[in-house]
């Protein structure tokens, strides 16, 4: 599964925004450019550049590849859909499965999903993975934790259950970011047929929690205490959240979620606060009905920027890199619509979209800092691939 090949890619935006699969999935242009009543911020939908980068292939042949998580000796940790848990050398030989995970629940949009190492990886070797967890006909997200050697997972075990399981297979979340402090914020998808429970703080759906590496409630979680919510629970409202991560100088958490026909969301979901899914939405249903009532309602928090058409989120970074010329601090954001979007933000405003790597008609799953300072992407494919971005030299 190694390959030397490169490709080149020019990164005209004329080109890039030219995706059939936006179209596809974009119903509800309003044509909008600046602020709306309810008061966020709506992607401008970027004009044509002329940038270039040179994209490489470090790996391919990967089953629906889902997350990629770089250990310290520059090995690359890479979780399959399916349930598959790969390490890929930086020339791209990439391992037999590891042995040792739990069961996997590997159906619809569920399977085997995000990858984080502990803070203290290095002295530990833990890593912790988020999945579809099975339990008859129903599945709902979970986290397992265990000792990551060479060929398997040692010492695994469960420390996370969204509840209530539900059947289905679509909207699990499960992107998972470490805070400053050592708690791990866990995100969890409204499960697709189940968006009410968003709102409902007994019920596991469509909520960010944070937890400890045991899996417990932090003591300063905003619901602790609280008889008819989970102590998990750190904000709610949420629909699907796929695209989550820190910001290096401040620590804040900052996600970008899918929305339906329209209003994917940029946050930074903050302790105890109400996202507004479904009651408020910049989206409406696949059917063009509308969802919830409007944009805004007391109580509930705008998005920072959101995007109408759709981009299909998943995976992000900030690029903390000095290989590509303008883009260190940038919100990189993958889309599975065929793009890679680059956000300036100011303030904690978003000053400026961009948008890369249409050409590849590609679906981005995960975008990474590596190790080199260029950008890794995953595709989510059949036969999907590592890649590698940076810079052409002018």
């Amino acid at each position: 599964m190694r390959t030397s090949a490169q490709t080149v890619v020019r990164l005209a935006a004329r080109r890039a925004w030219q995706l059939g699969v936006l179209a596809a999935l974009a119903a509800c242009a309003r044509g909008a450019d600046g602020p709306v009543p309810g008061g966020a911020d709506a992607s401008p939908q970027p004009e044509p550049r002329e940038d270039v980068v040179r994209v490489e292939v470090v790996a391919e042949g990967l089953e629906f590849p889902w997350a990629l998580e770089f250990l310290p000796d520059g090995r690359m940790l890479v979780t399959e859909k399916p349930g598959r848990l790969r390490i890929v050398t930086p020339d791209g030989v990439v391992s037999p499965p590891l042995g040792g995970l739990m069961p996997i629940h590997a159906e619809g949009q569920g399977g085997l999903l995000d990858v984080a190492l502990a803070p203290d990886f290095d002295r530990t070797r833990e890593i912790f993975l988020s999945y579809a967890e099975p339990e008859g006909e129903l599945a709902g997200t979970a986290v397992m934790r265990g000792v990551l050697t060479d060929s398997m997972l040692e010492q695994v075990r469960i420390i996370y259950r969204q509840q209530p399981k539900v059947k289905g297979g679509g909207h699990y979340g499960s992107r998972l970011v470490w805070a400053t402090d050592g708690t791990l914020f866990v995100t969890q998808g409204d499960r697709m047929n189940y968006r009410d429970r968003a709102q409902d703080l007994t019920q596991g759906m469509g909520k960010l929690a944070r937890i400890d590496r045991e899996g417990r409630a932090p003591a300063d979680n905003p619901f602790v205490g609280r008889g008819n919510a989970q102590p998990e629970i750190w904000s709610y409202g949420h629909r699907n959240v796929q695209a989550a991560t820190r910001h290096p100088a401040s620590g804040q958490l900052w996600t970008v979620e899918h929305g339906a026909r329209g209003g994917d969301e940029l946050n930074h979901p903050e302790a105890g606060k109400n996202y507004g899914w479904p009651e408020i939405t910049y989206g409406r249903d696949y059917s063009g009905a509308r969802i919830g009532d409007g944009v805004a309602k007391d109580g509930m928090e705008q998005p920072v920027y959101y995007w109408d058409p759709v981009i299909a989120p998943s995976g992000m970074t900030f690029y903390s890199g000095d290989s590509i010329p303008g883009w260190k601090g940038s919100l990189l954001v993958g889309s599975l619509a065929g793009a890679l979007v680059r956000l300036e933000l100011r303030d904690g405003r978003v000053v400026l979209e961009e948008r890369y790597l249409g050409e590849l008609r590609e679906r981005i799953r995960d975008v990474v800092n590596g190790p080199d300072g260029f950008v890794y992407l995953i595709t989510d494919n059949p036969r999907g691939r590592i890649l590698r971005v940076r810079a052409i030299a002018k």
